[in-house]
């Protein structure tokens, strides 16, 4: 590799051991494209050019993309970046184009490598990009038990040197796009093969391979997330708000945020936070006085807009469509309220968790990534009539698992539901505080 790195990199072939108390010696730093900093394209023939200089590289291509996630409206990509071997390093504009499909063109049949590919898939799809075949450095890292899965310690710990992710944060609408940012980007899919490369020889030596690519094609191949139904109750704090009218308050002044947002191309929290949508729909203000001095009532057009806020609560005060409390669900109640309402499924859970826990440390593997935590708390609730492997693995496949799960948990499923340990009941907090009550009278 000869991109720039400063630092001093320790002599593998070194035995000594480090002196006692003696701090390790500093990673290099990868500071410097190889190529040095690419230019962005923002023109059709420049677009036209990356394309063919990408067609015409080999090998896998490293994809990563930059939203402005807390400045813009939505998760759209400000900056593409696309690496790939003999063609080098491309910095794409998305926002100077209608869509990236000739770039998508250009990597017909070539397998992609994104880090954490469920965060950039979107807005790349969204330019008509969509990967025929993937590979996820992030997710390869938790399959192979990395401790640390982000791109800067996955990179550490697999290929030696550091990697600064000082404008991780930045607003990448921000335009022209300062040099440093720029070098950041690149560097950001500047290793991403070298990465790949030691990822596939991690993971095959810990026989974990096949079932990485498993889980890349099921990311590939996921369908889009159907729309949330009623999302302004992810409102943050809503929780606090007992009362349907107030509920309609956050559902007007939500969806105006929303409304306003989208046509100032600007992040809904930048007008006001959700913590004042609450303080607001919790005082149900009548007068724009009285809005403007509702604690908690804040936000940069707070006041500027606040006749906008007002109207919405006023709306909500004289509407007769309240929403309900809660929305019917499928989904099964806390686990905490099992062993009340069903100890059978509690029993079920309470069996099957701790020993899915003890096989996901033998594979080397995080728990979530043995088995979704929503299929196992589903299952556990309400299982099949008929308790076998067979039930048991057409309930996995039903929910969503994948074929390598299923082989590694439907087992050990089907027997701790056939077999369920007593039930264990946790203290609740009452009790708990009765007995340290006890305690210290007894004391």
């Amino acid at each position: 590799m000869t991109a720039h790195i400063s630092g001093k990199a320790a002599d593998p072939s070194s035995s000594a051991p480090a002196e006692a108390g003696e701090p390790p010696e500093p990673l290099p730093v990868l500071e410097t494209p190889r190529d040095g900093v690419p230019l962005v394209i923002d023109s059709p023939r420049g677009l036209e050019r990356a394309a063919a200089a990408l067609a015409a590289g080999t090998g896998p291509a490293g994809v990563d993309a930059e939203r402005a996630s807390g400045f813009r409206y939505g998760q759209r990509a400000f900056l593409v970046q696309i690496r790939r071997e003999g063609a080098g390093t491309w910095l794409i504009d998305p926002e100077a184009f209608g869509d990236l499909r000739i770039i998508n063109e250009a990597l017909s049949g070539v397998e992609w490598i994104l880090h954490a590919a469920t965060q950039d898939l979107p807005c790349l799809s969204a330019l008509g990009m969509w990967p025929d075949k993937l590979f996820d450095t992030e997710l390869a890292a938790r399959l192979a038990g990395l401790p640390r899965v982000g791109l800067a310690a996955v990179i550490e710990t697999l290929l030696g040197f550091s990697l600064a992710k000082e404008h991780s944060a930045a607003d990448w609408s921000t335009r022209p796009l300062p040099e440093p940012w720029l070098r950041y980007a690149a560097l950001d899919v500047e290793v991403l093969a070298e990465l790949r490369v030691e990822l596939i020889r991690v993971l095959d030596e810990a026989g974990k391979l096949e079932l990485a690519e498993e889980e890349f094609e099921a990311i590939r191949t996921a369908p889009p997330a159907p729309p949330r139904v009623d999302p302004w109750r992810r409102t943050s704090g809503m929780h606090q708000l007992r009362d349907r009218r107030q509920l309609a308050a956050v559902r007007e002044l939500w969806t105006e945020r929303e409304h306003l947002a989208e046509l100032r191309d600007t992040a809904p929290g930048r007008l006001i936070p959700d913590s004042a949508i609450v303080a607001a729909a919790r005082a149900m203000p009548a007068t724009v006085p009285q809005l403007l001095k509702t604690p908690g009532f804040h936000g940069r057009a707070a006041q500027k807009e606040a006749p906008r806020w007002l109207r919405c609560i006023s709306a909500a005060r004289s509407t007769t469509d309240l929403p309900p409390l809660h929305i019917p669900t499928h989904a099964p109640p806390p686990p905490r309220v099992w062993a009340k309402n069903d100890p059978a499924a509690a029993a079920r859970l309470q069996t099957a968790k701790p020993r899915l826990t003890a096989l996901a440390e033998k594979l080397n593997l995080p728990l979530e990534n043995l088995l979704t935590p929503d299929h196992l708390r589903r299952l556990a609730w309400r299982p099949p009539a008929e308790i076998n492997l067979d039930t048991i693995s057409a309930a996995l496949r039903g929910l969503g698992a994948r074929e390598w799960q299923i082989r590694e948990t439907a087992a050990v499923l089907t027997v701790a539901f056939l077999d369920p340990d007593p039930l264990v009941e946790k203290p609740s907090e009452e009790k708990s505080a009765a007995g340290a009550r006890t305690s210290a009278r007894q004391r």
